[in-house]
């Protein structure tokens, strides 16, 4: 009973801390998962590739929920492998745990799937739900992207899967707010715009922008997140969270790096760098990783420039693009 699968990292359009509404979305950047079960191992035993001294309990405790809400309480073994650095603000937690209850599914034989999700036809300019597949204000409701008992081709929607990621992430301790922005930026790609107390899904929309991210040496622990700072800064969380589901991004995404820059003690210096030359740039999560993004029909973008502007910078620089299609079974 062996399954595979990977999920997505992300960045951030709107920091939840402060209001528990938050909007993240998928980069091209992965987190796999190889999990084994066995019907007879008494509990979950983890392992982190990148570092043996990592703590496993997240993906320990995916398994564990899947097993016993999909199948048969199996234990067995849990690996991960990452390009997604760690503690970097890049969404590591939410696609270690999405990558490995998808890849649980996968070894109970389950079909992992988007039976109600919003198809093509219902989709307007952009890829943002139109207002046949969603609520009042735009904002999507979760027949659109998940449930539809009547299609019995899949077992498990992948909504369903990013929320037990979800709850394990709490358990586990490893998030303050759920996270639940950052899960499904990273299961389903695209942008999303999440109300973090209800695991409620607002907005999904594509997106199509080249990424770039700096990941400075240090690194900054979502649960050690200084949450009063946070809530400090909520009206101009509002405003965010305005922009964003009024699918206003970019500016989104700029108002909420300068906020939460000042929140948590991290230097803006790199976002007005970058402003010039970028479609919109932020702090990523807690940080410390800075993630600027152009619109390729911009012709005003240029990602090489911000690049030249950071790269005196200690830490790395990586390349890459937003992706729309989220995690999947391999």
């Amino acid at each position: 009973m062996e399954g595979r699968a990977a999920a997505l990292g992300a960045g951030t359009v709107l920091n939840a801390l402060a209001t528990g509404t938050g909007a993240a979305f998928g980069i091209d950047v992965e987190t796999r998962a190889t999990v084994e079960l066995d019907p007879a191992a008494n509990g979950v035993d983890g392992e982190i590739a990148e570092d043996a001294d990592a703590d496993t309990d997240l993906i320990e405790r995916c398994v564990a929920l899947a097993t016993e809400r999909w199948g048969d309480g199996e234990g067995g073994r849990v690996r991960t492998d990452s390009d997604v650095p760690l503690a970097a603000g890049l969404k590591s937690s939410s696609a270690a745990a999405n990558a490995t209850v998808l890849a649980t599914c996968d070894a109970l034989g389950l079909a992992v799937g988007d039976a109600g999700r919003a198809s093509d036809d219902a989709v307007g300019d952009g890829g943002r739900a139109s207002d046949d597949a969603v609520g009042d204000g735009g904002r999507a409701s979760d027949d659109a992207v998940d449930d539809n008992p009547g299609d019995p081709a899949v077992d498990v929607t992948r909504l369903e899967a990013c929320r037990l990621g979800v709850r394990a992430a709490r358990e586990a301790g490893v998030t303050v707010t759920g996270a639940f922005d950052d899960a499904t930026a990273s299961m389903l790609g695209g942008v999303t715009v999440t109300d973090n107390d209800a695991d409620e899904l607002r907005v999904r929309e594509a997106v199509d922008w080249d990424v770039l991210v700096w990941t400075p040496p240090e690194r900054a622990y979502s649960a050690d997140a200084d949450v009063a700072r946070c809530e400090a800064v909520a009206p101009m969380a509002d405003l965010v969270a305005d922009l964003a589901l009024d699918g206003r991004y970019g500016e989104a995404m700029t108002v909420n790096g300068l906020a939460f820059s000042a929140a948590l003690g991290f230097d803006a210096d790199p976002a007005v760098e970058a402003m010039p030359h970028a479609t919109a740039v932020s702090l990523s999560g807690t940080g410390p990783s800075v993630v600027a993004v152009a619109d390729p029909a911009d012709p005003e973008t240029d990602l090489d420039a911000v690049a030249d502007a950071w790269g005196d910078r200690p830490g790395t620089l990586r390349r890459t693009t937003t992706r729309n299609d989220g995690a999947a079974v391999e």
